[in-house]
């Protein structure tokens, strides 16, 4: 599907904001049905599961389904050599829109529980092991996105990467944010998903480092990609967008 730039930017940002909102607002339902913390926690993995999925499906054709700067910034730095990314105008259009995207989630999310609609979260998130958690979150979610496309299995994307979230949602220590876009949207909310402010900065930092080591996993076990060729001057066409992937 071919779709203009800005077209490609609202995908991203309505879908960054629908997959925050239904992270936010199933937490808040969650907490509102059950106090148990592990019942909290498997309601807002399912929802996150079936929400990503949906999402991934409807406006993957449309922009690739990044939701997630380290997603967008890992396709450009692979698209350089193989000429099959987005562009540096693509990813500085995709990650503004996707923070913005992340933040408004939030936002309707309170608003749909009737919570202060801005909050800044209380719930810290600053210890070591919580970062580690985002590494290997982040890495895993790339090396999986960038093996679904060199495997020619990235039909599956849906299925496989919303499946990947909701086990990291468990196997982490950190509930596996694994995207500076929601972590910061969730940093607008002082409910069971939120983030302070002042635990976001490692957090982003773990994310992006988990992303780097995640492309050397792809590099390690699947190769170097191979070259797109190039379009002849009398066929116009514009390089295929990522893969689609998590937010």
């Amino acid at each position: 599907m071919s779709a203009t730039l800005g077209r490609r930017a609202v995908a991203e940002f309505a879908g960054t904001a629908a997959l925050v909102a239904v992270v936010v607002g199933s937490g808040i339902q969650a907490t509102e049905l059950s106090h148990d913390v592990g019942v909290q926690l498997l309601a807002n993995s399912l929802a996150t599961v079936f929400g990503l999925g949906v999402l991934i499906l409807l406006l993957g054709p449309v922009s690739g389904a990044h939701f997630n700067p380290a997603v967008t910034l890992a396709a450009w730095f692979t698209g350089r050599r193989t000429g099959n990314g987005p562009t540096a105008r693509e990813a500085a259009a995709y990650i503004p829109a996707q923070v913005a995207g992340a933040v408004a989630g939030a936002v309707l999310a309170d608003a749909m529980f009737g919570r202060p609609l801005v909050r800044w979260s209380t719930h810290d998130r600053f210890a070591g092991h919580l970062w580690l958690g985002e590494v290997v979150a982040t890495a895993g979610l790339v090396l999986l996105v960038f093996g679904l496309d060199r495997t020619a299995q990235i039909r599956h994307a849906p299925v496989a990467v919303a499946a990947y979230i909701g086990a990291a949602y468990w196997f982490t220590s950190s509930t596996s944010f694994a995207n500076p876009a929601v972590s910061i949207g969730r940093a607008f909310t002082d409910t069971f998903a939120g983030i302070s402010p002042g635990s976001l900065g490692p957090f982003i930092a773990a994310q992006l480092l988990g992303a780097a080591l995640g492309l050397g996993l792809v590099r390690a076990v699947f190769g170097h990609p191979a070259p797109v060729p190039a379009v002849p001057a009398d066929l116009p066409g514009e390089p295929e967008l990522a893969a689609p992937a998590h937010p």
